[in-house]
Protein backbone atom coordinates (compact mmCIF):
# COMPACT_ATOMS: atom_id res chain seq x y z
CA UNK A 1 0.00 0.00 0.00
CA UNK A 2 2.76 2.45 0.94
CA UNK A 3 4.74 1.73 -2.22
CA UNK A 4 1.60 2.24 -4.29
CA UNK A 5 0.87 5.58 -2.63
CA UNK A 6 4.45 6.75 -3.18
CA UNK A 7 4.26 5.70 -6.82
CA UNK A 8 0.99 7.59 -7.32
CA UNK A 9 2.46 10.62 -5.57
CA UNK A 10 5.46 10.51 -7.91
CA UNK A 11 3.21 10.36 -10.96
CA UNK A 12 1.15 13.23 -9.56
CA UNK A 13 4.21 15.42 -9.05
CA UNK A 14 5.49 14.69 -12.57
CA UNK A 15 2.08 15.49 -14.02
CA UNK A 16 1.87 18.76 -12.09
CA UNK A 17 5.38 19.70 -13.23
CA UNK A 18 4.32 19.11 -16.83
CA UNK A 19 1.19 21.21 -16.33
CA UNK A 20 3.22 24.03 -14.75
CA UNK A 21 5.70 24.03 -17.62
CA UNK A 22 3.02 24.01 -20.32
CA UNK A 23 1.10 26.83 -18.61
CA UNK A 24 4.23 28.94 -18.35
CA UNK A 25 5.11 28.42 -22.00
CA UNK A 26 1.56 29.11 -23.18
CA UNK A 27 0.93 32.31 -21.26
CA UNK A 28 4.32 33.84 -20.56
CA UNK A 29 5.59 33.50 -24.13
CA UNK A 30 2.50 35.05 -25.69
CA UNK A 31 3.03 38.29 -27.65
CA UNK A 32 2.32 41.47 -25.76
CA UNK A 33 3.66 43.24 -22.70
CA UNK A 34 1.81 42.47 -19.43
CA UNK A 35 3.12 45.72 -17.96
CA UNK A 36 1.38 47.73 -20.69
CA UNK A 37 -1.79 45.71 -20.17
CA UNK A 38 -1.82 46.71 -16.51
CA UNK A 39 -1.05 50.40 -17.03
CA UNK A 40 -3.09 51.04 -20.16
CA UNK A 41 -2.25 53.73 -22.71
CA UNK A 42 -1.01 56.42 -20.32
CA UNK A 43 2.08 54.66 -19.08
CA UNK A 44 5.55 56.17 -18.88
CA UNK A 45 8.83 54.33 -19.29
CA UNK A 46 9.53 54.73 -15.58
CA UNK A 47 6.13 53.25 -14.66
CA UNK A 48 6.68 50.34 -17.07
CA UNK A 49 10.10 49.65 -15.57
CA UNK A 50 8.69 49.67 -12.02
CA UNK A 51 5.89 47.24 -12.92
CA UNK A 52 8.26 44.91 -14.75
CA UNK A 53 10.61 44.88 -11.76
CA UNK A 54 7.73 44.26 -9.32
CA UNK A 55 6.50 41.21 -11.22
CA UNK A 56 9.90 39.96 -12.41
CA UNK A 57 9.06 40.70 -16.05
CA UNK A 58 12.42 42.39 -16.61
CA UNK A 59 14.24 39.06 -16.27
CA UNK A 60 15.05 36.55 -18.98
CA UNK A 61 12.56 33.81 -19.81
CA UNK A 62 14.76 31.21 -18.11
CA UNK A 63 14.97 33.28 -14.93
CA UNK A 64 11.22 33.93 -14.95
CA UNK A 65 10.62 30.19 -15.26
CA UNK A 66 12.86 29.47 -12.25
CA UNK A 67 11.09 32.21 -10.27
CA UNK A 68 7.77 30.65 -11.25
CA UNK A 69 8.83 27.22 -9.99
CA UNK A 70 10.28 28.75 -6.84
CA UNK A 71 6.99 30.49 -6.05
CA UNK A 72 4.98 27.31 -6.55
CA UNK A 73 7.32 24.98 -4.67
CA UNK A 74 6.42 24.32 -1.00
CA UNK A 75 10.14 24.50 -0.16
CA UNK A 76 11.68 27.54 -1.82
CA UNK A 77 14.60 29.95 -1.60
CA UNK A 78 14.28 33.71 -1.18
CA UNK A 79 16.67 36.61 -1.16
CA UNK A 80 17.20 38.75 1.92
CA UNK A 81 17.77 41.81 -0.30
CA UNK A 82 14.66 44.07 -0.47
CA UNK A 83 15.30 44.97 -4.11
CA UNK A 84 15.29 41.33 -5.23
CA UNK A 85 12.12 39.83 -6.77
CA UNK A 86 12.13 36.87 -4.37
CA UNK A 87 12.36 39.04 -1.27
CA UNK A 88 9.65 38.19 1.29
CA UNK A 89 7.64 41.35 1.98
CA UNK A 90 4.68 39.46 3.38
CA UNK A 91 3.60 37.80 0.16
CA UNK A 92 4.56 34.26 1.27
CA UNK A 93 2.46 32.30 3.76
CA UNK A 94 4.81 29.99 5.61
CA UNK A 95 7.73 29.75 7.98
CA UNK A 96 11.41 30.43 7.51
CA UNK A 97 13.52 27.30 8.02
CA UNK A 98 17.06 28.65 7.92
CA UNK A 99 19.35 31.20 6.28
CA UNK A 100 22.44 30.67 4.17
CA UNK A 101 24.29 33.89 3.40
CA UNK A 102 21.86 36.25 1.64
CA UNK A 103 19.28 33.51 1.03
CA UNK A 104 16.53 32.18 3.28
CA UNK A 105 14.74 28.85 2.90
CA UNK A 106 10.96 28.78 3.35
CA UNK A 107 8.39 26.07 3.99
CA UNK A 108 5.25 27.63 2.57
CA UNK A 109 2.03 27.27 0.64
CA UNK A 110 2.43 27.61 -3.14
CA UNK A 111 2.45 31.30 -4.03
CA UNK A 112 0.26 32.01 -7.08
CA UNK A 113 1.36 35.67 -7.26
CA UNK A 114 -0.84 38.76 -7.58
CA UNK A 115 -3.48 39.69 -10.11
CA UNK A 116 -2.41 42.04 -12.90
CA UNK A 117 -5.78 43.80 -12.91
CA UNK A 118 -6.91 43.69 -9.25
CA UNK A 119 -4.29 45.81 -7.54
CA UNK A 120 -2.33 44.07 -4.75
CA UNK A 121 -4.82 41.20 -4.58
CA UNK A 122 -3.34 37.72 -4.37
CA UNK A 123 -4.50 35.11 -6.87
CA UNK A 124 -4.91 32.64 -4.00
CA UNK A 125 -7.46 35.00 -2.41
CA UNK A 126 -9.35 35.34 -5.69
CA UNK A 127 -9.48 31.56 -6.11
CA UNK A 128 -10.42 31.14 -2.44
CA UNK A 129 -13.43 33.40 -2.99
CA UNK A 130 -14.66 31.71 -6.17
CA UNK A 131 -13.61 28.05 -5.99
CA UNK A 132 -16.08 27.10 -3.19
CA UNK A 133 -18.97 28.32 -5.37
CA UNK A 134 -17.75 26.20 -8.28
CA UNK A 135 -17.31 23.19 -5.99
CA UNK A 136 -20.89 23.57 -4.74
CA UNK A 137 -22.12 23.82 -8.33
CA UNK A 138 -20.09 20.79 -9.44
CA UNK A 139 -21.22 18.67 -6.46
CA UNK A 140 -24.86 19.59 -7.10
CA UNK A 141 -24.54 18.81 -10.82
CA UNK A 142 -22.81 15.45 -10.35
CA UNK A 143 -25.26 14.49 -7.59
CA UNK A 144 -28.20 15.11 -9.93
CA UNK A 145 -26.45 13.18 -12.68
CA UNK A 146 -25.50 10.29 -10.40
CA UNK A 147 -28.91 9.75 -8.81
CA UNK A 148 -30.96 10.08 -11.99
CA UNK A 149 -28.33 8.31 -14.13
CA UNK A 150 -28.21 5.24 -11.88
CA UNK A 151 -32.00 5.03 -11.74
CA UNK A 152 -32.39 5.37 -15.50
CA UNK A 153 -29.54 2.90 -16.10
CA UNK A 154 -31.10 0.23 -13.87
CA UNK A 155 -34.57 0.77 -15.40
CA UNK A 156 -33.09 0.60 -18.90
CA UNK A 157 -31.31 -2.68 -18.08
CA UNK A 158 -34.42 -4.22 -16.49
CA UNK A 159 -36.52 -3.38 -19.55
CA UNK A 160 -33.86 -4.19 -22.13
CA UNK A 161 -34.95 -3.63 -25.78
CA UNK A 162 -38.39 -2.37 -24.72
CA UNK A 163 -39.82 1.05 -25.62
CA UNK A 164 -38.75 2.28 -22.17
CA UNK A 165 -35.16 1.25 -22.87
CA UNK A 166 -35.24 2.84 -26.32
CA UNK A 167 -36.69 6.08 -24.96
CA UNK A 168 -33.95 6.32 -22.32
CA UNK A 169 -31.31 5.62 -24.98
CA UNK A 170 -32.65 8.43 -27.19
CA UNK A 171 -32.73 10.88 -24.28
CA UNK A 172 -29.20 9.87 -23.26
CA UNK A 173 -27.89 10.35 -26.79
CA UNK A 174 -29.46 13.79 -27.00
CA UNK A 175 -28.03 14.71 -23.61
CA UNK A 176 -24.50 13.74 -24.67
CA UNK A 177 -24.81 15.63 -27.98
CA UNK A 178 -25.95 19.05 -26.73
CA UNK A 179 -23.12 21.39 -25.60
CA UNK A 180 -23.51 22.78 -22.09
CA UNK A 181 -23.35 26.42 -23.18
CA UNK A 182 -26.24 25.85 -25.60
CA UNK A 183 -28.28 24.10 -22.91
CA UNK A 184 -27.51 26.97 -20.55
CA UNK A 185 -28.93 29.55 -22.96
CA UNK A 186 -32.08 27.48 -23.57
CA UNK A 187 -32.70 26.74 -19.88
CA UNK A 188 -32.04 30.34 -18.83
CA UNK A 189 -34.45 31.69 -21.45
CA UNK A 190 -37.23 29.12 -20.95
CA UNK A 191 -37.19 28.56 -17.17
CA UNK A 192 -35.69 31.87 -16.07
CA UNK A 193 -37.56 34.20 -18.43
CA UNK A 194 -40.57 32.68 -20.21
CA UNK A 195 -41.74 30.57 -17.26
CA UNK A 196 -40.35 32.75 -14.48
CA UNK A 197 -43.78 33.30 -12.91
CA UNK A 198 -44.27 29.54 -12.45
CA UNK A 199 -40.71 28.45 -11.67
CA UNK A 200 -39.64 31.42 -9.55
CA UNK A 201 -36.17 31.09 -11.09
CA UNK A 202 -34.03 33.87 -12.55
CA UNK A 203 -31.97 33.90 -15.73
CA UNK A 204 -28.82 34.68 -13.77
CA UNK A 205 -27.59 34.92 -10.22
CA UNK A 206 -24.96 33.62 -7.84
CA UNK A 207 -25.09 31.73 -4.55
CA UNK A 208 -24.85 34.94 -2.54
CA UNK A 209 -26.55 38.17 -3.60
CA UNK A 210 -27.03 41.59 -2.07
CA UNK A 211 -30.40 42.00 -0.40
CA UNK A 212 -32.94 44.57 -1.58
CA UNK A 213 -31.77 47.10 1.03
CA UNK A 214 -28.09 46.75 0.18
CA UNK A 215 -27.25 45.87 3.76
CA UNK A 216 -25.76 42.39 3.36
CA UNK A 217 -25.43 39.22 1.34
CA UNK A 218 -28.20 36.63 1.31
CA UNK A 219 -27.94 32.94 0.41
CA UNK A 220 -29.93 32.17 -2.75
CA UNK A 221 -30.16 28.40 -3.21
CA UNK A 222 -32.66 28.72 -6.06
CA UNK A 223 -29.94 30.25 -8.23
CA UNK A 224 -28.13 26.91 -8.03
CA UNK A 225 -30.93 24.91 -9.72
CA UNK A 226 -30.59 25.90 -13.38
CA UNK A 227 -26.76 25.84 -13.69
CA UNK A 228 -26.59 22.54 -11.75
CA UNK A 229 -29.19 20.90 -13.99
CA UNK A 230 -27.47 22.18 -17.13
CA UNK A 231 -24.05 20.95 -15.99
CA UNK A 232 -25.53 17.60 -14.94
CA UNK A 233 -27.21 16.77 -18.28
CA UNK A 234 -24.16 15.37 -20.09
CA UNK A 235 -22.74 13.28 -17.21
CA UNK A 236 -26.28 12.04 -16.50
CA UNK A 237 -26.51 10.71 -20.04
CA UNK A 238 -23.11 9.02 -19.80
CA UNK A 239 -23.81 7.49 -16.38
CA UNK A 240 -27.17 6.01 -17.47
CA UNK A 241 -25.57 4.40 -20.52
CA UNK A 242 -22.63 3.01 -18.54
CA UNK A 243 -24.87 1.70 -15.76
CA UNK A 244 -27.14 -0.05 -18.23
CA UNK A 245 -24.31 -1.75 -20.11
CA UNK A 246 -22.36 -2.64 -16.96
CA UNK A 247 -25.41 -4.04 -15.20
CA UNK A 248 -26.34 -6.16 -18.21
CA UNK A 249 -22.80 -7.55 -18.29
CA UNK A 250 -22.83 -8.35 -14.57
CA UNK A 251 -26.26 -9.99 -14.82
CA UNK A 252 -24.75 -12.50 -17.23
CA UNK A 253 -22.14 -13.73 -14.75
CA UNK A 254 -22.30 -17.23 -13.22
CA UNK A 255 -22.72 -16.05 -9.63
CA UNK A 256 -25.88 -14.19 -10.70
CA UNK A 257 -27.27 -17.45 -12.08
CA UNK A 258 -26.47 -19.08 -8.73
CA UNK A 259 -28.29 -16.29 -6.93
CA UNK A 260 -31.37 -16.86 -9.06
CA UNK A 261 -31.11 -20.59 -8.32
CA UNK A 262 -31.37 -19.80 -4.61
CA UNK A 263 -34.80 -18.30 -5.24
CA UNK A 264 -33.90 -14.59 -5.13
CA UNK A 265 -36.01 -12.16 -7.16
CA UNK A 266 -34.51 -9.88 -9.79
CA UNK A 267 -34.64 -6.85 -7.49
CA UNK A 268 -32.96 -8.82 -4.70
CA UNK A 269 -30.23 -10.01 -7.07
CA UNK A 270 -29.58 -6.47 -8.25
CA UNK A 271 -29.60 -5.04 -4.73
CA UNK A 272 -27.41 -7.69 -3.07
CA UNK A 273 -25.07 -8.75 -5.88
CA UNK A 274 -25.19 -6.95 -9.22
CA UNK A 275 -25.57 -3.26 -8.42
CA UNK A 276 -22.36 -2.77 -6.44
CA UNK A 277 -20.23 -4.77 -8.87
CA UNK A 278 -21.63 -2.78 -11.81
CA UNK A 279 -20.51 0.53 -10.34
CA UNK A 280 -16.81 0.43 -11.32
CA UNK A 281 -17.16 2.02 -14.77
CA UNK A 282 -19.68 4.46 -13.32
CA UNK A 283 -17.22 5.57 -10.62
CA UNK A 284 -14.60 6.13 -13.32
CA UNK A 285 -17.02 8.29 -15.28
CA UNK A 286 -18.15 10.21 -12.20
CA UNK A 287 -14.58 10.99 -11.13
CA UNK A 288 -13.64 12.17 -14.60
CA UNK A 289 -16.80 14.20 -15.05
CA UNK A 290 -16.58 15.81 -11.62
CA UNK A 291 -13.06 17.03 -12.34
CA UNK A 292 -14.16 18.13 -15.81
CA UNK A 293 -17.09 20.06 -14.38
CA UNK A 294 -14.67 22.24 -12.45
CA UNK A 295 -13.13 23.31 -15.76
CA UNK A 296 -16.21 22.88 -17.95
CA UNK A 297 -18.30 25.22 -15.80
CA UNK A 298 -16.58 28.20 -17.44
CA UNK A 299 -19.28 29.13 -19.97
CA UNK A 300 -22.18 27.93 -17.82
CA UNK A 301 -21.05 30.11 -14.92
CA UNK A 302 -20.58 33.06 -17.26
CA UNK A 303 -24.03 32.67 -18.82
CA UNK A 304 -25.78 32.33 -15.45
CA UNK A 305 -23.51 34.97 -13.84
CA UNK A 306 -22.51 32.42 -11.20
CA UNK A 307 -19.61 33.80 -9.17
CA UNK A 308 -17.29 30.81 -9.56
CA UNK A 309 -13.80 30.10 -10.78
CA UNK A 310 -15.08 29.52 -14.33
CA UNK A 311 -16.55 33.02 -14.55
CA UNK A 312 -13.32 34.38 -13.06
CA UNK A 313 -11.30 32.62 -15.79
CA UNK A 314 -13.45 34.18 -18.54
CA UNK A 315 -13.00 37.65 -17.04
CA UNK A 316 -9.25 37.04 -16.67
CA UNK A 317 -9.04 35.99 -20.32
CA UNK A 318 -10.86 39.15 -21.38
CA UNK A 319 -8.42 41.32 -19.42
CA UNK A 320 -5.39 39.09 -20.05
CA UNK A 321 -4.84 38.65 -16.31
CA UNK A 322 -2.25 35.89 -16.70
CA UNK A 323 -1.58 35.11 -12.99
CA UNK A 324 -5.29 34.47 -12.37
CA UNK A 325 -5.53 32.19 -15.42
CA UNK A 326 -2.43 30.19 -14.53
CA UNK A 327 -3.43 29.91 -10.87
CA UNK A 328 -6.93 28.71 -11.72
CA UNK A 329 -5.66 26.13 -14.21
CA UNK A 330 -3.10 24.82 -11.70
CA UNK A 331 -5.72 24.45 -8.97
CA UNK A 332 -8.09 22.60 -11.30
CA UNK A 333 -5.27 20.30 -12.50
CA UNK A 334 -4.32 19.53 -8.88
CA UNK A 335 -7.92 18.69 -7.99
CA UNK A 336 -8.17 16.46 -11.06
CA UNK A 337 -5.11 14.47 -9.96
CA UNK A 338 -6.30 14.15 -6.35
CA UNK A 339 -9.71 12.92 -7.49
CA UNK A 340 -8.14 10.25 -9.70
CA UNK A 341 -6.03 8.98 -6.79
CA UNK A 342 -9.10 8.87 -4.55
CA UNK A 343 -10.98 6.85 -7.15
CA UNK A 344 -8.35 4.10 -7.06
CA UNK A 345 -9.11 3.52 -3.40
CA UNK A 346 -12.85 3.59 -4.02
CA UNK A 347 -12.38 0.75 -6.54
CA UNK A 348 -11.01 -1.50 -3.80
CA UNK A 349 -13.92 -0.69 -1.51
CA UNK A 350 -16.45 -1.44 -4.23
CA UNK A 351 -14.84 -4.61 -5.56
CA UNK A 352 -12.48 -6.69 -3.34
CA UNK A 353 -11.21 -8.42 -6.49
CA UNK A 354 -9.44 -5.25 -7.47
CA UNK A 355 -5.94 -4.99 -6.00
CA UNK A 356 -3.94 -1.79 -6.00
CA UNK A 357 -0.74 -3.52 -7.02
Amino acid sequence: MISYMLKKLGYALLTLYGVVTVIFLLFYLLPGDPAQMMLGQNESEEQLANVRAKYGLDKSIETQYLYFLNDLSPVSFHSLQPEDFTYDNGKYTGVELFEIGETSTYLKWPYLRESFQKTDKKVSNIIGETLPNTMILAVAAISIALVLGLILGVVSALYKNSWVDQLIQVISTMGMSIPSFFSAIIFAFVFGYLWHEWTGLKMSGSLYEMDDYGEGMQLQWRNLILPAVVLGIRPLAVISQLMRNSLLEVMGQEYITTAYAKGLTTLQVIKKHAFKNALNPVITAVSGWFASLLAGAVFVEYIFNWNGIGKEIVEALNTQDLPVITGAVLVIATLFILINILVDFIYVWLDPRVRLE
